[in-house]
């Protein structure tokens, strides 16, 4: 049985680095997307201070439907270019908002959300859908975190089967 390491201490590159390695020991022996995608949401929940939401969202003809999830109940889709999910689904890059009030077309999910960053799941260019976390801070995301769930987010493509 896996045992995760509830909240990794140091810098956040160490941080993601022992995520990473976690991750790989939980996707060891599973290729289903939905299984491995239920772990990583959990193990970044629990694993990441003032996150109070991680979880998926899959493409699902011009919407992202919603996924695996740690939080609050969500949003059920979300149109590709709406919001910071469907933009970072459209740009398919990484975005990363230090004040979701402040993000045009912002769709709040959870109030208490403050802050979000959203990864694209990329497969040899191909949209799967995203990555996203919250967290009620202001500013809580930044490009280590961008980088590392970056990381994240290929090592889940890259260790499951997708149709």
């Amino acid at each position: 049985m896996f045992a995760a390491v509830a909240q990794p201490s140091g810098s956040k590159r160490e941080i993601y680095r022992e995520l990473c390695l976690q991750a790989r020991g939980l996707f060891e022996s599973e290729r289903d997307p939905i299984c491995n995608a239920a772990n990583l949401a959990a193990l970044l929940y629990n694993g990441l201070g003032d996150v109070n939401w991680a979880g998926f969202y899959f493409l699902k003809g011009a919407d992202l439907v919603l996924g695996p999830f740690q939080g609050q109940p969500a949003c059920v889709r979300i149109p590709v270019g709406k919001g910071v999910c469907g933009t970072a689904a459209q740009r398919r890059e990484a975005v990363t908002v230090p004040d979701v009030q402040k993000f045009p077309g912002h769709i709040a999910c959870d109030a208490a959300s403050r802050s979000e960053v959203v990864v694209p799941l990329l497969k040899s260019g191909r949209l799967l859908g995203v990555l996203d976390l919250d967290s009620p801070k202001l500013n809580r995301f930044n490009d280590e975190d961008r980088s590392g769930l970056e990381t994240l987010a290929e090592l889940w493509v890259e260790s499951s089967d997708h149709p």
